[in-house]
């Protein structure tokens, strides 16, 4: 027998978490900027590391995955 769920729509986010995705969008495109110079000129696993995390975080922010 199939069961019914019911599909509640996820409750609206409070305006200050608007404000710092705002904040946080602006200044993650220079930063990955220059953290993908810097990891061109000299590449260490931690480079990597750091600009692989902030650009799935820019992302996940830009596609309102949060």
């Amino acid at each position: 027998m199939k069961r019914r769920f019911r599909h509640f729509p996820p409750p609206p986010r409070p305006r200050f978490w608007w404000k710092i995705r705002a904040i946080c969008l602006q200044i993650f495109v220079p930063l990955i900027g220059f953290q993908l110079i810097r990891t061109f000129f000299l590449p260490t696993t931690f480079d990597i590391i750091l600009l692989t995390l902030m650009i799935v975080f820019y992302l996940s922010l830009r596609l309102e995955l949060f």
